[in-house]
Parts: C-alpha cells; structure tokens; sequence
C-alpha cells in the first residue's frame, strides 16, 4: 500500500497523484496557499451573501428553479436539500477507487480557491479521505453536465454524516456513525457550499485517468503478446524495421513496432515461410499490422492524456469565484471534452482486443497456422485444445464492440429543458472500464495461445525475451502444453499475469524498458 502524502494545491493535480490516492490510498494534506486561497474565495461569497441582490448559488435555487430568491434563514436548509435531493443514484454500487478518485478531484478543484467553499469542508474531505471511509455511489444518476451531480451528491451527503458509507475494513455502516468513530464532525454547509460539492467532472476524469494508466500498461503488453504470436507463426520480423515505420511517421506506431523487434531479438522461429508447403510471401495482417493498429491506439492514448492533464489542471465549478473578485456564472462542467476521449478510447480498446483474437484463431487453425496442431489440442479429436477459450475471447471483443458504441451523442435534456444538452461522460467512462476490463482477458488469451504454441514448436529456439515471457507465465502458476485440463483457472491465471504487470515486468530485464 502506497502511504505517500499527495499535497493538494490550487494549480491542480497530477495523474499520478489521482491513482496514488484513489487506489494506493496515499494520505491528502492541503498547502498553506490552498488553505489561504480558499479563505479569501470565502470572503467574497460572504460579501455577496449578504447583499440584497441575488446571485446565483449564493442567494437563488438551482438548474431551472435558480429565479428563486432565497432568505438568509433559509440557505443553510436550501444547501441542504440541494445534497439530500440530488442524492438520487440508483443500481449498483461504484468502485471503491472511483469513488476515491471523485472525492479527491472535487477536493482539487475546491482547494484551487474558484468555489467558495470555507477551508473547514475542504479539510474535512481531505479527513474522510485520509480515514479511508468511502460513500456509497451508485451506477446510474450522472448525465456528465452540470457536473457528475448524483455521484457527487452521494460523497457530499457523507460529509454530512447522512446516508452510508463504507468503512476502511469494507462493512457498510451510517455515514454518521464512522465520521464519529474517526474523530470527524459533520459539516454543516453554507452559501454555496453543497452546489460547490456537486458541480464537477470529477467521477468521468478520475475514471479517464485510471483507464489512461491500464491501457499504457495493456498496449505494452499487447505488443509483446503479438510478437509472441508472429513468432509462434514462423512470422518475418521483416515488417517490424525501423525504417520502414519512419516514412509513415505516426510515434505510437513506431513504437509498437520498436517493441515486437526488441522482443523478438534473437529469435529462431521468425522467418521460416520456406518450411510452408505453399510459401507466404507476406504475414497476415492481423501479425503484419499489428504495429500500424496498436500505434494508432497508442495515439488516440496520447491525446487523451493531453485531455485528461489539462482536465486536470482545471477548476470546473458553478458559479465561480475570478481572481479579481467576480463571481460568474460558466458552463465549464459540461463534460464534452472528457466524453469524447472516454468514448475514443473505448474505440481504440475494441480494435485492439479484435486484432488480438484474430491471431488467436490464426493459432488455433490449422489450415493457418504453419504447422501447428488444430486448436494446439495434445492429441485433436481426443482433446479439445483451447478451443473454446477462444470462443470465451470472441465473447469479450464482441461486447467490446457494443461498448465502442458512443455515449458522448446520446443527449437526453434534463431540469424542465434548462440544461438541454448534456455530455454522458460519466456513462462513457462505465463502459469504458469495462472494455479495459475486457481487453486485459482478451491479451491474456492471446498470451496463453501463444505461449503455449511456441512450445509446442520442437526444435526452434524463441527469442530470449519471448522465453523470459513463457517462464514468467509458467511460475505463475499457469501450465503449459499438455492432455486437456480444466482450463478456466489457466485463463484466470494469464489475466492475473497480464493485468498485475507480471507480463511486462517478465520481459523487459532481457530488453530494457518498453514504452
């Protein structure tokens, strides 16, 4: 567990800091400047609160009810309602990281001294987040405009010592009850204060951010898994040379291209079209264009992490308090711009996971495969090979494909037609982890087809890197060639592998760092 301490300041945060707290549950401390820049954003909403004309969020109602001026005796109760009414998530319950990740980004954006909200909230966030005490957040309740307005309502709600939480041993218990057991009052909210905790992209940016560290770690993993299948295939490395990649120069190209080379340096197997009884004059694409499709995923990854750091760099708030003192109503908490790389993203994941199964299959065919056993069965007829895991990966990449349908243009108005457009961003980011979910399965089966496979190629000796692969996965516990088994605990193994790093950490001692 990483017990680093992440400081939130008012410029923002890092990627890295979101995943270390949001999954290594690093402590939040506030800086000195935080601390001083939300002082004096409070200042000037006290100021404006008690002036007679209404400004919105101070003094008014909300959405389509902000014509309403709200009494002084009347908007502490008004923050209130604004809490427990859009508290109205529904479905099952969001990951603990997620929800971490949510509570931490709607901190960052309130440390950056644009929201007005009092320095005794935002400590308390910083509290609850440090006591390891997660809300309950549901599936559904965000259209990703006007901020992630449900799942932010349920974290705001347990600032409140209101609705249930989850302790930092998992039991579910009244908010209420484990702010008491962990030394935390309640925060009674002022002007402001409970639309300040609502009005953020903050559960479709924390879901960008840890989907942007998976897929680095699964585009890396799926240029190894596809060198091992062009080797298994007694493909050319040939279609892999740097200067081939340099007169289309796409960087994410280049670099999967770079990776299969290094992994495949050294190797036996590659090159033996003359051991064919009809000769190949080229690879299929699904081997000889593995770079050119993961390169472009790569791209797409790229530009979303350029998304996901000025998303990042942001205060997304409504209204928001100017530097200079304004306070100005905005509609930066429409989430187009994270919606739009969620739904890129789980595009890109989709080709990935079908160029991947398309090599499996070309492993399992006999009639394309150069030589290897129908389905690498031990004794075909009598066992079944991995047929059917590759049945279990055709299931993955067809949903996977269901899920690259864009959420991003599925507008449905909302608040009597006030807020007409919306984003879907937090629907994009859902689908999204589970793509990325299924992508990992997905590499995993390409892996154990081709690991296997390899072996099963007597006499010809792999790459050294492709063999460090093989051990890897074998002292993980998953076996290798041999008379049909029960095979979902192999396939569960492969995926542990894959997705804990253990495929890329198996690999790079023998050819250095890989990007």
């Amino acid at each position: 567990m990483d017990m680093h301490t992440v400081v939130v300041g008012t410029s923002g945060t890092t990627a890295e800091d979101v995943v270390a707290v949001a999954r290594g549950h690093a402590r939040v401390e506030l800086s000195a400047e935080a601390l001083d820049a939300l002082a004096a954003a409070r200042e000037v909403v006290d100021a404006l609160a008690a002036k007679p004309e209404p400004v919105y969020g101070v003094s008014t109602g909300f959405g389509a009810l902000a014509t309403r001026w709200i009494g002084q005796d009347l908007r502490a109760q008004l923050q209130r309602n604004i809490v427990r009414s859009h508290a109205a998530g529904m479905g099952p319950r969001v990951e603990r990281e997620v929800v971490r990740a949510l509570m931490f980004l709607r901190l960052k954006t309130v440390a950056s001294g644009r929201t007005g909200v009092r320095p005794l909230v935002a400590r308390t966030m910083a509290d609850v987040l440090n006591a390891g005490i997660t809300p309950l957040v549901h599936e559904f309740g965000s259209l990703g405009c006007s901020g992630d307005l449900a799942p932010l309502s349920h974290c705001a709600l347990t600032l409140m010592g209101e609705g249930d939480a989850e302790g930092p041993d998992g039991v579910v218990q009244p908010a209420g009850e484990l702010l008491a057991a962990h030394g935390i009052e309640p925060v009674e909210l002022r002007e402001k204060e409970g639309l300040a905790l609502l009005n953020g992209t903050d559960g479709m940016l924390g879901m960008l951010v840890m989907a942007i560290a998976d897929l680095r770690r699964l585009y890396t993993s799926a240029d190894i898994t596809a060198a091992l299948s062009l080797e298994a295939l007694l493909g050319t490395a040939k279609v892999l040379a740097p200067e081939l990649h340099a007169i289309r120069p796409h960087p994410g190209q280049g670099a999967s291209a770079a990776n299969m080379l290094r992994v495949l340096a050294g190797s036996g197997l590659t090159g033996h079209f003359q051991q064919d009884e009809a000769p190949r004059v080229q690879d299929a694409y699904s081997v000889r264009c593995a770079p050119q499709v993961a390169g472009a995923g790569r791209d797409t990854l790229a530009y979303a992490s350029v998304v996901a750091d000025r998303e990042l760099a942001s205060a997304v708030d409504n209204p928001v308090v100017l530097p200079d003192g304004r306070v100005e109503s905005n509609g930066n908490f429409h989430g187009a711009p994270v919606a739009y790389v969620l739904d890129f993203l789980a595009i890109a994941a989709a080709d990935l996971g079908s160029i991947a199964e398309r090599r499996t299959d070309r492993l399992l065919d006999k009639n394309r495969s150069h030589g290897l056993p129908p389905f690498l069965a031990d004794d075909a007829g009598v066992d079944s090979g991995l047929m059917i895991a590759q049945y279990t990966q055709a299931a993955l990449v067809s949903e996977m494909k269901r899920l690259a349908v864009p959420a991003s243009v599925d507008s449905i108005p909302s608040s009597a037609m006030q807020e007409d457009h919306v984003s879907m961003g937090w629907s994009a980011a859902r689908k999204l982890r589970t793509a990325v979910d299924n992508l990992t399965r997905v590499i995993a089966v390409e892996l154990y087809a081709a690991t296997r496979a390899i072996e099963l190629r007597t006499g010809l000796t792999p790459a050294p890197a492709s063999q460090a692969a093989i051990d890897g996965l074998r002292a993980a516990g998953v076996q290798g060639p041999g008379p049909d088994r029960f095979l979902a605990p192999d396939l569960a193994g492969a995926d542990a592998f894959v997705r804990g790093g253990g495929l890329v950490a198996s690999v790079e001692p023998v050819t250095g760092p890989l990007a």
